[in-house]
């Protein structure tokens, strides 16, 4: 895809693609930017814009064939296929993620859990055994896996993330609170509910 298209752009198309699905599972086979828009609180226009960068998946008064138009989506963003994932963080938080089941029907899947800590080696969550992160760079090379998440402490996190970039790591998600340094070509997202509430809080009476 040409680099030129912004990420704004990007980071609506699984929105979409989410939408869509949803039409499908009600019995939709076709639908409308208008109709998109009406459920998600965007413009149509901009939903036509967007899609705009990437071809022409639709006829003018006759909308888009949903299943088509999904596909087409799951080929821009790669998720057509199947992605391993590494989790690095066994507390909390890392144990609900690596327990979560929304991943594997959307193009991802955690295929192994990292910890530092002694006491939570071979342990399992669910159905994974949890391993060493010495091991780390040994089985992402091994398994070519390209996307990882951090469920670590903030004061843990860069580390982890060096660990994970040198081994060939070029997606992270972050769900320490705090901002990476990162080489570039490498992406990475963000998650950190806090944020999202101080951002909310400030509309509150």
């Amino acid at each position: 895809m040409p680099s030129t298209i912004p990420d704004i752009v990007i980071s609506r198309l699984p929105i979409y693609l989410r939408a869509l699905d949803r039409l499908a599972q009600e019995g939709h086979e076709v639908t409308s930017s208008h109709e998109l828009g009406k459920r998600l609180g965007i413009s149509s226009a901009q939903i036509r814009k967007d899609l705009s960068h990437f071809g022409g998946f639709g006829k003018q008064g006759t909308g888009y064939k949903i299943a088509f138009l999904s596909g087409q989506l799951r080929q821009v963003l790669k998720v057509d296929r199947e992605w391993e994932v590494a989790l690095v963080g066994a507390g909390d938080l890392g144990s609900a993620v690596a327990r979560y089941r929304g991943f594997t029907d959307r193009g991802f899947r955690i295929t192994h859990v990292f910890d530092a800590a002694p006491e939570k080696i071979g342990k399992r969550i669910g159905e994974f055994v949890i391993e060493p992160i010495s091991s780390l760079k040994k089985v992402v090379q091994e398994n070519n896996i390209k996307i990882a998440m951090i469920a670590v402490p903030a004061e843990e996190a860069q580390n982890v993330a060096d660990a994970l970039i040198e081994a060939g790591v070029r997606a992270i998600l972050n769900y320490a609170p705090i901002n990476l340094k990162t080489p570039e070509g490498v992406h990475v997202q963000y998650i950190d509910p806090v944020i999202h509430m101080q951002r909310m809080t400030y509309y509150l009476p």
